[in-house]
């Protein structure tokens, strides 16, 4: 059983399945939302069980962004398809997850260089990596 939370422990979150490994997203809205780029995981939507209120925001017509309404925390992200991304910043100890690529790279920030650290890199979505699942 892996575990999480916000900030203020508001909302917690438990997840009884598999968790795809980080994919760091640099697209413009992840930046916008987390003042840098994004790491999520992912999980089956039916292994999730969350507690307390989140609050959601439609950022764009196919997504929409939860976060904690007391203390501002990014918790997930919910697009199409039969998986939820959860920040992986918000898990609660060692998950044993890594990075494991990059996405929208095309849209990284003026002010940092991704690191030339040999994992695959997408100048937009890939879902060959968003949703992979370990093994």
């Amino acid at each position: 059983m892996i575990t999480g939370s916000c900030l203020c422990g508001a909302v917690r979150y438990t997840v009884s399945g598999m968790l795809r490994p980080v994919i760091g997203c640099h697209c413009t809205q992840c930046r916008k939302t987390s003042g840098h780029h994004v790491a999520a995981t992912g999980a089956a939507r039916t292994d999730i069980k969350i507690s307390g209120t989140v609050r959601w925001f439609r950022s764009s017509p196919g997504a929409r962004r939860g976060f904690c309404p007391v203390c501002g925390s990014n918790l997930f992200w919910d697009g199409p398809g039969s998986h939820l991304s959860i920040f992986a910043g918000t898990l609660d100890g060692d998950a044993g997850l890594r990075l494991a690529g990059h996405i929208y790279c095309a849209d990284k920030g003026a002010y940092y260089e991704i690191p030339d650290d040999h994992l695959p890199r997408a100048e937009g979505d890939d879902p060959r990596l968003t949703t992979t699942t370990l093994p």
